[in-house]
């Protein structure tokens, strides 16, 4: 349908021979790069954008498909996967990739980040609700916060964290190496080290005891993940990056930064590096800014959870290189898509009669093929084709622009793209 620069090949294994990999291959200011990450699956140019498939699959969508709107690596999570099916059967399977008919490059997360809003109630947002100071704390003024209405599902210790599973109650145990392991049967080519993931409820206090205990952890990670690897000698490499914490202090970011990146556990260093935990939407440029600092350059850093336009330039402006993210898929299964003039909601009535695609600028297989009153009534009829069509549509949105920002880097547009993009997605009310 559309062209992309690098397409998964469902027809070529994986070559265990090949390690990992970062080259740099354009750069834009300070800080913004493009690049290419090699993996056993195949390389990923970047920046790149990375829908997820929470449990080996994205929702409502094909594999098949998703690699012709362009995705070039898909992202599962870990804590899920391990509760259903079982990391055990995806290694039977013959690894992640395999299991879901998805032949190019897959990540898994650890887990943390689900042990977490899972176990506490909260999610992962950008957003100003929170901002330090005295809305840090709790409602009763401690750090084992709950949100309202949830009962604490998980219990974190510095061994690791045990909680409860959301599907039938029963007690597990998470800890760096129990988390390697499972990611080692999920099999995926990037994944992450365990860590703790604080939110912006926690006091300056605990925010320390978190990331030290991070910092432990990834130590434990790396003696793992070696000792993983040797074991399973002959199975493609999968690579292990470290993920930065330290909230919203400039000191912990970068205090986090300098020690997972010279961090070297008999000769096993981190591959990339992830920039985890809750932040403020106004503060990201400045967050990234701080850990890309003191991160080593040679290693790409993936930014968890973002998507939104703005966000992605300057999340890309401040050196981040890949990203991943549920929104694009889960606000198309409640009617919402996005346009190059803004973010729009198809169950309005003013798309009953609109026989013209969602947005006559986009390529993706929903807009050339059907018109947005057709879905307007799938959605109106409560019809399973609707998330499909729309989830086609924006993750193309998301993985398109991203692949546009990489051209602009290499081409030295990237301001001029950014002026463009921005001042049409917000600068229009729809």
């Amino acid at each position: 349908m559309q062209d992309s620069p690098v397409h998964p090949d469902f027809t070529v294994p994986p070559d265990s021979s090949r390690r990992s990999g970062f080259e740099i291959t354009a750069r834009h200011g300070d800080k913004a790069r493009a690049g290419v990450i090699s993996t056993p699956h195949g390389p990923i140019a970047t920046p790149s954008f990375v829908p997820v498939g929470t449990k080996a699959t994205v929702k409502a969508v094909l594999p098949e498909a998703m690699a012709d709107l362009g995705a070039q690596a898909v992202l599962a999570n870990a804590y899920h996967l391990y509760l259903q099916p079982g990391h055990d059967l995806v290694d039977e399977a013959g690894g992640l990739g395999a299991f879901m008919n998805w032949p190019g490059p897959t990540y898994t997360d650890s887990g943390g980040f689900q042990v977490m809003s899972l176990g506490a109630g909260f999610k992962k947002v950008l957003s100003s609700e929170f901002s330090g100071g005295e809305k840090a704390r709790t409602a009763n003024g401690e750090d084992d916060a709950v949100a309202e209405g949830k009962e604490r599902l998980a219990h974190v210790d510095d061994d690791g964290v045990t909680f409860r599973s959301f599907i039938n109650g029963d007690v597990h145990r998470f800890t760096p190496e129990i988390s390697m392991q499972i990611q080692h049967g999920l099999g995926a080519d990037i994944m992450f080290a365990f860590d703790e993931l604080t939110t912006l409820m926690n006091s300056r206090p605990y925010q320390e005891q978190a990331l030290e205990r991070t910092r432990l952890w990834a130590i434990r990670c790396l003696a793992e993940h070696a000792r993983l690897t040797a074991e399973r000698e002959g199975k493609p490499y999968q690579q292990l990056w470290g993920v930065i914490q330290g909230a919203q202090y400039e000191d912990l970011r970068r205090r986090a930064s300098h020690d997972l990146g010279a961090m070297d556990v008999d000769g096993q260093r981190f591959d990339g590096f992830g920039i985890g935990g809750a932040l403020e939407k106004e503060n990201l440029g400045t967050i990234v800014g701080w850990v890309t600092d003191e991160l080593p350059e040679d290693r790409p850093r993936h930014l968890l959870g973002i998507s939104e336009v703005d966000d992605l330039f300057v999340a890309i402006a401040a050196g981040a290189d890949t990203f991943d993210c549920v929104s694009p898929s889960r606000v198309a299964r409640n009617s919402a898509v996005y346009t190059r003039t803004g973010r729009v909601n198809l169950t309005g009535s003013r798309y009953r009669r609109q026989f013209a695609p969602i947005d006559e600028t986009c390529d993706c297989y929903t807009c050339t093929h059907y018109t947005a009153a057709y879905i307007h009534h799938l959605f109106r009829a409560k019809e399973i084709l609707s998330a499909t069509l729309c989830t086609i549509h924006n993750e193309r949105f998301v993985v398109r622009l991203v692949d546009e920002i990489r051209a602009a880097i290499g081409s030295g547009d990237f301001e001029a793209l950014r002026e463009e993009r921005t001042g049409a997605y917000y600068g229009e009310a729809r």
